[in-house]
């Protein structure tokens, strides 16, 4: 009977403390979660979500969606450096399973990016079977700085989500306000190729090109049609013959100025061929997430070097101070930059 009456009281205290320590949160998704009060571990879905928790409360994040490479971890704080890798929940080829996300003990799941019913179905499946809260979130790049205040508010780091909104809300307006200058006859109309091959982009509308198209360039391959990522051919770039060349992979960089397939697109002969900066996570893309920020930094000083007065290396040294907190060398921002801008 003593067992019983025990039994009853545990459970009825783990009733009472839910219902004190949690607090409804509606995500992007309209879902009504229960957020702990105080939470101090979190699984992130995947690579947005990381960068997002890792920006705004390192110590809080459970582990990787895909471990960091030697070259990423130089960038980060040493105290997230080594963090185990469970793999993804979310996209495609999602690695983890559910005995991860339990092991991991997180008091709350994160996603950002896209929102749709399948991310919801999966978010509510997770949420069921692991008994975890999970929340969706916006990834949207233009609601960068809601996006940081809101998760902020929910990790209880409000204070440095305003700092880092701050920021966001600085560069969007400043883009903005210099973007106003450039007549639309002047907007360069750019090619980014994903792959070592370079032929999978982004259509018109894909969270894959938000920046560039954010940028006021001309994504070429929005003439394909709008949608999420594909991939082309040879042909079709050619015919839309891009002033500037954009590539994630440093083999596709190297072909398009190398191979006689691309001499004719006026990219090439005019050198206006770029690598998109990637430590430790891309600047333009992969993943599109919070990281971005400093990308339009990046795309002001390339696409319009009379219009913005960019310092790119100060830029560089103060966004990697403040996001990722680490101090970035002069040897370093050679590294980070080296491709991406215009030798003079």
């Amino acid at each position: 009977m003593l067992k019983l009456i025990s039994a009853v009281t545990i459970a009825f205290l783990s009733i009472c403390s839910t219902s004190v320590w949690a607090r409804p949160f509606t995500d992007a998704g309209g879902r009504t979660v229960e957020i702990p009060d105080n939470v101090t571990r979190v699984l992130t879905a995947g690579p947005p979500a990381s960068v997002l928790v890792y920006v705004l409360a390192p110590e809080k994040l459970t582990g990787w969606v895909r471990e960091p490479s030697g070259e990423e971890k130089q960038f980060l704080l040493p105290s997230v450096r080594d963090l185990p890798t469970y793999g993804r929940l979310t996209g495609q080829g999602g690695t983890a399973n559910m005995e991860a996300v339990i092991a991991a003990k997180p008091d709350l799941i994160i996603d950002v990016g896209s929102v749709n019913p399948t991310y919801i179905s999966l978010a509510d499946k997770v949420q069921q079977q692991t008994g975890i809260s999970y929340v969706l979130i916006d990834g949207s790049f233009a609601n960068s700085a809601k996006t940081l205040r809101q998760v902020g508010e929910l990790l209880g780091v409000t204070p440095r989500a305003e700092e880092l909104a701050a920021y966001a809300e600085t560069t969007l307006k400043d883009l903005g306000e210099g973007l106003a200058k450039v007549p639309a006859g002047e907007r360069p109309k750019v090619y980014y190729g994903r792959g070592p091959e370079g032929l999978e982009t982004g259509l018109s509308g894909s969270i894959n090109l938000e920046i560039l198209e954010a940028a006021g360039a001309t994504n070429v391959a929005a003439a394909a049609g709008k949608g999420g990522l594909t991939n082309v051919s040879l042909e079709q770039v050619l015919g839309w013959n891009p002033e500037i060349i954009l590539g994630a992979s440093p083999k596709f960089i190297s072909a398009v100025k190398n191979d006689p397939s691309w001499a004719s697109v006026a990219a090439v002969k005019n050198g206006k061929v770029f690598a998109a900066p990637s430590l430790p996570f891309g600047w333009f893309d992969s993943p599109p997430g919070i990281n971005r920020l400093i990308g339009i930094r990046w795309l002001e000083a390339l696409l319009y070097p009379k219009t913005f007065d960019v310092d790119l290396k100060a830029d560089v040294q103060k966004f990697f101070k403040l996001f990722y907190q680490v101090e970035v060398t002069d040897a370093q921002l050679d590294t980070l930059l080296k491709g991406a801008i215009e030798k003079h």
